[in-house]
């Protein structure tokens, strides 16, 4: 199961979506680090939806809320939350 062997990597950036930060935008609603590589990227609810496309292009299963107060993770392949 991926959720159990996810790891706790570095976030590679604390200010906010990553990919909407790179195109000039701070339009998102939710954060999601990747368990992987700490890719921060915005949730589904956002217009982008950077955290689900970093998952179909790098093949991460695995992300973490990036919300102050929230720990829960999600798997993309097992659709899972843990």
């Amino acid at each position: 199961m991926h959720l159990n062997a996810a790891d706790k990597p570095e976030p590679q950036t604390r200010e906010g979506c990553q990919d909407c930060l790179a195109a000039g935008s701070r339009d998102w609603v939710h954060l999601r680090l990747c368990l992987t590589c700490g890719h921060v990227g915005c949730c589904d609810s956002s217009p982008m939806r950077h955290a689900s496309a970093h998952f179909r292009a790098a093949g991460h299963p695995v992300i973490q809320s990036f919300q102050p107060g929230e720990d829960w993770r999600w798997c993309y392949v097992d659709e899972m939350v843990g």
